[in-house]
């Protein structure tokens, strides 16, 4: 049976724009509508694949959470109808209400992306005594149902967002059981030293970004076909050996100003997005289209 070349796989980059990243973390960081649409055009024309977006406010729901995507998105889609986009979950609210603004948005914007967080993890940061503290991130069993179905009724292929290896349990529960939705990602999200909240070193979560952790996660996706990316929170994707690795082993890529942090450090979304492409370019692989993304994962 022939099998595929490594460097005849494109390499699917996506990039996180934003997130939870304010302002003080990256000045870079787009907020409004307007920037947020530039950002993104900019990133889709720099050979981004796959646009991550968040709102101004991950707390607000419904219509409140749908109206400023579908400002910012809207022209991008306009301009670029074959762009590959996908907005995150809400804060607020039960996992109805943090669902809900995905059809709305959906009805004023193509969407052919969702987003399923599949586990719970701790997210903190040092206490006055050095000792973590912090609350949940919490998606338990029916939350976790909810986004697959929401996904699977409205043929959106979902984004995994794998923090912890009991993450990547959860969603090979649903490979087995032939339930995951068609066009799926595993993002596989390495804690870098400044973790999710990049306020304080050294409270992360999950695997760190070395290759034998990369070995750990590519070990329970074997025998699968999950396509799967590597990204690092609270580090920089790029100087850790995961990157080249992940490429080398057909992987793919995920940068952004939403989870990149370096103290001494504050890129752009383009400058990080021309490292990935580069190292790319590097190691011999093509970078895939927003076109060439959709026929790779599937896509309904």
């Amino acid at each position: 049976m022939a099998t595929t070349a490594i460097q005849d796989i494109p390499v699917i980059i996506e990039v996180a724009i934003n997130g939870i990243t304010t302002p003080e973390i990256n000045p870079h960081v787009p907020l409004t509508a307007e920037a947020i649409g530039a950002d993104a055009l900019a990133c889709l024309d720099g050979g981004a694949a796959i646009i991550h977006t968040h709102n101004f406010d991950i707390s607000l729901t419904g219509a409140d959470a749908a109206g400023p995507y579908i400002e910012a998105m809207g022209p991008v889609l306009a301009a670029r109808p074959d762009a590959l986009w996908y907005p995150t979950l809400t804060s607020g609210g039960d996992h109805q209400a943090r669902n809900a603004h995905l059809p709305l948005i959906a009805a004023e914007v193509p969407l052919r992306m969702g987003v399923v967080d599949p586990g719970s993890t701790n997210i903190g940061t040092a206490g006055p005594d050095g000792l973590p503290v912090g609350g949940t991130y919490r998606n338990d069993y029916a939350d976790i149902r909810a986004s697959f179905e929401m996904c699977r009724d409205h043929q959106w292929g979902p984004a995994l967002a794998i923090y912890e290896p009991g993450f990547l349990q959860c969603v090979l529960s649903y490979h087995r059981a032939g339930r995951l939705p068609a066009g799926s990602i595993a993002k596989l999200y390495f804690g870098g030293e400044w973790g999710l909240t990049r306020r304080s070193r050294g409270v992360t979560f999950g695997l760190s970004p070395t290759k034998h952790a990369l070995l750990a996660y590519l070990d329970m996706l074997e025998g699968t076909d999950i396509p799967w990316s590597v990204s690092v929170w609270g580090g920089d994707l790029m100087a850790t050996p995961v990157a080249r690795l992940a490429l080398e082993l057909g992987g793919h890529l995920h940068v952004g100003i939403e989870e990149f942090y370096d103290p001494d450090r504050s890129p752009t979304n383009q400058e990080l997005l021309a490292e990935a492409v580069a190292l790319c370019a590097r190691v011999g692989r093509p970078v895939a289209t927003s076109a060439e993304t959709a026929d790779m994962l599937g896509l309904p």
